[in-house]
């Protein structure tokens, strides 16, 4: 989940020049850097409550929701860039001047209320990937060092002072090589668990479920879709391209690839320990000292990429504090004011998030919970209003067809995704 991190601000992406938005060229990134920062921004921690997704769902049903959740994820992102491209015919300024975010999209179609709806599900999506950050680093810790505290023990008394004071780092580039340190402990860790996995698989599809049901296919599909949350990454990665043609055949071959990796990993978890799955898969890994090494690298690496994660909520936070006149008034009459209260709101901010999390009862039922709803949304729903709304007069029938049932079942999701959750915390 470094990508979910970034947000619109990767401190992996080359800086654009000046026919960023232009012409055929782009940034400075290769084909090849392009291809890399896209895994980069997609691949995470999600992945690791994959095995569980596909216990609840079954092997192929699960397998099939990865599918269906990264080719729409394709999809949708891809329907961003035309956004974009067909802005840019439309555009009026020097090319050089153009440049569009996710949230200018919002403002293009909807005025400030598409940019604040486009804002704040970017800030709640970004709040859940971090709970879920403190809720994956907290079990983990206890399952290593289970005498001495709960999770939420780890949470408030280990995690919480860390990212207080990580969080008054405000540059970006100084994070990025923990980001790319959590990415490589990521690789490490999937490696070891599919290495444990294969070891433990004598009859693979002995007494494992190949479909469970209708209704588990929601779940999976949501943490799927949690998995492939580097969305509103995707003109920033395509304006770092410097050929950006190619930027759509570059997606296609990371999103496919990743699309196989996702099943494999789900697969080989699920058949390694059936019904003992836990919702996070290294829980599963034997007491041993590999095992925890991978664990605790793993909390480290998170810990340290956690700030990144936040990046985007505080930026929204201390964007709204600025434009407060309240704010403005107390800043210019009180020396120091300015600096205190954006800490102060960092620091209230993390502290939030850490309550939160420490009341999250199961990271895959949490994960699932945010795929379905705040990322379908920014996934599925906004980019297919945008689509028609922008690109609208100039699409066939099938295409507006299409869009429209991407956005029905964009809502339908997130509706069934909180009606779900809310009849869970009922029982």
């Amino acid at each position: 989940m470094a990508a979910e991190a970034k947000g619109e601000a990767a401190p992996l992406l080359a800086r654009e020049d000046s026919k960023g938005r232009g012409g055929a060229a782009g940034g400075g990134a290769t084909w090849a850097q392009t291809l890399g920062n896209v895994v980069v921004s997609i691949v995470g921690t999600g992945v690791l409550g994959l095995p569980y997704a596909f216990r609840a769902a079954g092997w192929v049903a699960g397998s099939i929701g990865v599918a269906a959740a990264g080719f729409a994820t394709l999809y949708c992102m891809l329907l961003l860039v035309d956004c974009r491209d067909k802005l840019q015919k439309e555009e009026t300024e020097e090319p050089c001047d153009v440049h569009y975010t996710y949230g200018d999209l919002g403002d293009k179609c909807f005025g400030t209320v598409g940019r604040c709806l486009t804002e704040i599900l970017i800030l709640v999506s970004q709040a859940g990937g971090s709970v879920a950050y403190l809720v994956f680093i907290g079990e983990n810790l206890q399952s290593v060092f289970s005498q001495s505290m709960s999770s939420a023990g780890f949470i408030f008394a280990v995690l919480l002072p860390v990212q207080i004071a990580l969080s008054f780092i405000r540059s970006l580039s100084s994070l990025s090589p923990f980001s790319i340190f959590a990415d490589v402990c990521n690789v490490l860790a999937m490696a070891m668990v599919i290495r444990k996995d294969l070891q433990l698989i004598d009859h693979p599809f002995a007494n494992r479920s190949a479909f469970n049901g209708v209704t588990a296919i929601p779940f999976a599909f949501g943490v799927a879709v949690f998995c492939f949350e580097g969305f509103s990454m995707t003109l920033a990665l395509e304006s770092s391209m410097a050929e950006r043609r190619k930027f759509r055949w570059v997606l296609s071959q990371a999103v496919v690839g990743i699309i196989f990796v996702y099943s494999c990993f789900g697969i080989c978890g699920y058949l390694a320990y059936g019904e003992a799955t836990m919702d996070i898969i290294t829980l599963n890994l034997p007491n041993s000292w590999s095992s925890a090494a991978v664990k605790v690298g793993l909390c480290i690496a998170l810990a340290f990429t956690f700030p990144v994660m936040m990046h985007p909520i505080h930026e929204i936070v201390e964007d709204r504090f600025r434009s407060s006149g309240c704010f403005q008034k107390l800043s210019n009459s009180v020396p120091g004011a300015e600096w205190l209260g954006l800490h102060s709101s960092r620091i209230f901010t993390v502290t939030i998030l850490a309550v939160v999390a420490s009341f999250v009862p199961e990271f895959g039922s949490f994960v699932s919970f945010v795929g379905s709803t705040m990322c379908a949304l920014l996934s599925f729903v906004l980019p297919t209003l945008f689509h028609l709304n922008i690109v609208g007069s100039s699409m066939s029938l099938w295409q507006r067809v299409l869009d429209y049932s991407f956005l029905i079942f964009g809502l339908g999701f997130a509706g069934y995704g909180v009606f779900t959750t809310l009849v869970t915390l009922t029982d």
